[in-house]
């Protein structure tokens, strides 16, 4: 058996692992533009490592928004974190989840229109409870969310796919789902 020389090696190996890891050096699809860039741009203002998106962190949140959309018309329920929650075992909670959520636009005349929103407006939106973290006391402030922002900004995570799914009263909902997870009681997301 003939050994491959050093740079043959490392040639296999770095095909590879970019083969195996493909997802991880994905572009996000034309629908969602900019949603990784706008994350990247909080994390910095944290010192925190850029994401990458995911394609099948991108598959996963589909799977959940659609699931939304059939069955709770676009309510916004976070996956279930344990078994019987809400649902059955296939879609339990396994990454970090931020939901975005828009009722249709109210025209003038009574009908509805879908309401357009572009990526950046939905991490905006999240980011925007930075106003309602107290990084010293590790919390929001009371009757606040902040969840949302402190997941974006998660020292740990390092890959993003989002997802939107339209409900028949032209309602929306987004997700993304984050890996590594964060949002652990009692740690400081950066």
């Amino acid at each position: 058996m003939r050994f491959l020389k050093t740079k043959e090696y490392l040639l296999f190996l770095f095909l590879t692992l970019l083969i195996f890891n493909a997802s991880s050096f994905a572009a996000e699809p034309p629908q969602f533009s900019g949603i990784v860039s706008h994350h990247n741009d909080v994390r910095a203002k944290h010192k925190q490592r850029p994401l990458t998106w995911s394609n099948s962190l991108a598959s996963y949140a589909q799977q959940w928004v659609n699931r939304l959309a059939e069955t709770q018309n676009c309510q916004m329920l976070h996956r279930p974190n344990y078994q019987g929650e809400h649902d059955s075992d296939r879609f339990l909670q396994v990454h970090g989840e931020n939901l975005f959520w828009a009722s249709a636009e109210k025209i003038t005349n009574g009908s509805e229109k879908l309401q357009h929103f572009r990526p950046i407006e939905v991490v905006t939106a999240w980011a925007e409870e930075e106003n309602f973290y107290d990084y010293r006391t590790n919390s929001c402030q009371p009757g606040q969310d902040c969840g949302h922002f402190t997941q974006m900004v998660w020292h740990e995570s390092r890959q993003v796919g989002c997802a939107k799914a339209i409900c028949a009263d032209k309602s929306q909902i987004w997700a993304c789902n984050y890996h590594p997870r964060g949002n652990y009681i009692g740690e400081k997301p950066y």
